[in-house]
């Protein structure tokens, strides 16, 4: 199934659920760490879209079919 573009919130808890935690934010941005691996996500009115979801994906080190199974 292809990226879609999700709300900041979703991708957050998608996250929180692959066992991130917030390490700190700075505006709109967000940084989650779990480890050692730390990942900054978008925090701003509107959707994420694929793109930047895709990145934040290499960033954590997850596939999308683990992404689409949390």
């Amino acid at each position: 199934m292809p990226l879609k573009p999700l709300r900041p919130r979703e991708v957050i808890r998608k996250l929180e659920k692959a066992g991130f935690a917030l390490s700190r934010q700075k505006g709109s941005h967000a940084r989650y760490i779990k480890a050692n691996r730390g990942v900054t996500v978008p925090i701003h009115p509107g959707d994420v879209p694929a793109t930047v979801i895709r990145w934040i994906l290499k960033q954590a080190g997850l596939s999308e079919n683990e992404w689409d199974a949390l």
